[in-house]
């Protein structure tokens, strides 16, 4: 029996119209292409494994490690993000190892299962080929340096599960024209800790879980059945989402850091969330959301399959699905405004299942010709698309080396591959029990050195933000520092590890604290410029460095 696409293919097809069937090639090739998808950007992701981890990937390596060593988040080292990436990447350090390489090959199995999720998604809405194009158009964007995607981002943690919650709440829903099944409780649960656990990976994953309920009550309605049902699915589905986050609390509670979490992922992070202006926001939009729909060919068939609706009956079935989606991955880039590049990571996605329809599309619209040949160009032009959007960034993928890369997408003055320079000349001095104390934002400095940093801040940000808690921060760590001083101690003389440029003036005095404890009782071992010293500010000296001191006596 003909399904609903092909009865609405049948009816709608002119009178005396011989409809071509569809080519043994589209039964094959979209498996063959999402395959061939992952299987390339698994080979490049492996080539560039060694490249020296950023802030964010150093933050959550040196958590991870500490989790390994027995040591609960936000007790040694505290920060505003959820601990769910935390523990994601102690598991990829458990398997893999506590190197950058090793957190690599990690990002390499959550991005291809977030591919393979896509294309489970887009198969179940629209067919395999939507399906295999969205999930070869995602494994692509999610290795994008536009968008930092090499990195082992939080957001790349997000969507894995916020993926995999989707599709188990489609899968409980019947396809349009199916017979409706009952499905036990424990595949709503399932959705639920899905959602509940991309959540835990980073604040802005609540919004997938909000768009999912929401649209399940939209399919509820829309398909009644026994209140009871609704009831307990419903309930189910709640109770999946919230039990991370109270495991998460009750362990934070028995740990004995439940007060630092609490000020950390609430207190804090609302204030950080109200730092930006919205014409601060809107400029950052306008600089970096360009880079974030590049190349614009694929996204422009994006464009096309947002719109396909409007004239295609068939995209029009699963319209209110791919919609809410669109605005929900959206609304996830936007909590405090700051449009960082890998923010939209989360967009992705529905950027990529956009294209797949618009392809599925035009496919299914060539179907009424006599040429079965015909049918397979609107695949022939993606492929074509997607091979010139490759090619474009070919020096990026296989010319360079990983250091160089890493320069290449951080901003000049960023220089992440001198901080692993600078931590194997303090690990090959360093004894079992030295601490070493990080005067700027480079906890990675911590993670390869295998040393325990002498303060609870791995980032000085908050101590130089114009909020609520930052003279108190910077108390704190003054106390931390003069208590029990560190043997080593990194000052990083560099504004970008600092971000003081906006309020110089009323932390002056705090930042002369920091210079003059590096030379009360320690001598300096070690310096190093940064790569682009003309492209950043600095406070000492005649260009910014990375400096290194040793406590004498030791």
């Amino acid at each position: 029996m003909p399904n609903l696409v092909e009865l609405e293919r049948r009816i709608h097809a002119p009178t005396g119209t011989r409809l071509a069937r569809t080519p043994t090639a589209l039964m094959i090739v979209p498996y063959a292409l999402l395959l061939a998808a992952i299987a390339l950007f698994a080979a490049i992701r492996f080539h560039l494994r060694d490249l020296p981890l950023e802030r964010d990937a150093g933050e959550y390596a040196y958590m991870g490690q500490l989790m390994l060593q027995g040591v609960p988040p936000y007790r040694l080292a505290a920060n505003m993000k959820m601990p769910g990436t935390y523990v994601a990447y102690a598991a990829i350090m458990a398997i893999f190892g506590q190197t950058p390489s090793g957190i690599h090959l990690g990002v390499i199995v959550v991005t291809s299962l977030s591919g393979v999720f896509l294309f489970l998604i887009g198969k179940r809405l629209y067919g395999p080929l939507t399906g295999a194009v969205a999930g070869a158009s995602f494994i692509f964007f999610a290795a994008r340096p536009g968008v930092l995607g090499i990195d082992g981002q939080a957001t790349h943690f997000v969507n894995v599960m916020a993926l995999a919650g989707i599709l188990l709440l489609l899968y409980t829903m019947p396809r349009q024209g199916g017979k409706d099944v009952s499905f036990p409780a424990a595949l709503f649960f399932a959705s639920g800790l899905c959602f509940g656990l991309s959540f835990l990976m980073k604040q802005p994953g609540i919004f997938f879980g909000v768009f999912a309920g929401l649209y399940w009550l939209w399919h509820e309605w829309k398909h009644p059945i026994p209140r009871r049902h609704i009831a307990t699915r419903g309930a189910a589905l709640i109770l999946g989402a919230l039990l991370p986050y109270a495991t998460i609390c009750l362990l934070m509670l028995k740990a004995g850091v439940f007060g630092n979490f609490w000020f950390w992922t609430w207190t804090y992070a609302r204030e950080y969330a109200l730092l930006n202006k919205f014409h601060d926001g809107w400029r950052n939009l306008k600089i970096f959301f360009p880079w974030a729909v590049k190349p614009f060919t694929l996204w422009a068939l994006a464009l096309l399959g947002v719109l396909s609706p409007l004239w295609s009956r068939w995209a029009r079935a699963h319209a209110g699905f791919v919609t809410g989606f669109l605005i929900t991955s959206f609304l996830a880039t936007c909590p405090g405004m700051y449009f960082r590049p890998h923010y939209f990571i989360v967009l992705l996605p529905v950027g990529a299942l956009c294209i797949g329809i618009a392809v599925e599309w035009a496919v299914r619209s060539l179907q009424t010709t006599r040429s079965r040949a015909l049918v397979l160009l609107p695949l022939l032009c993606f492929v074509l698309l997607y091979l010139g959007a490759l090619r474009s960034q070919w020096k990026t993928f296989f010319r360079l080396d990983p250091a160089t890369l890493s320069r290449k997408m951080y901003d000049p003055g960023q220089d992440f591959p001198a901080d692993v320079t600078i931590a194997d000349f303090i690990k090959a001095r360093a004894r079992p029990g030295d601490q070493v104390g990080v005067l700027g934002s480079e906890p990675e400095i911590c993670f390869y050195t295998h040393l325990h940093c002498a303060t609870s801040y791995i980032y000085m940000y908050p101590l130089m933000e114009n909020q609520r808690f930052a003279k108190q921060m910077q108390s704190e760590l003054e106390r931390e520092l003069e208590s029990a001083p560190p043997r080593f101690l990194v000052y990083v003389d560099d504004s970008w590890s600092w971000n003081w440029k906006y309020t110089l003036a009323e932390n002056r005095a705090f930042l002369d604290w920091t210079w003059n404890f590096a030379h009360s009782g320690y001598r300096l071992v070690d310096q190093l410029p940064v790569t682009d010293p003309g492209e950043t500010e600095y406070l000492r000296g005649n260009q910014a460095q990375f400096y290194v001191f040793e406590r004498t006596g030791d």
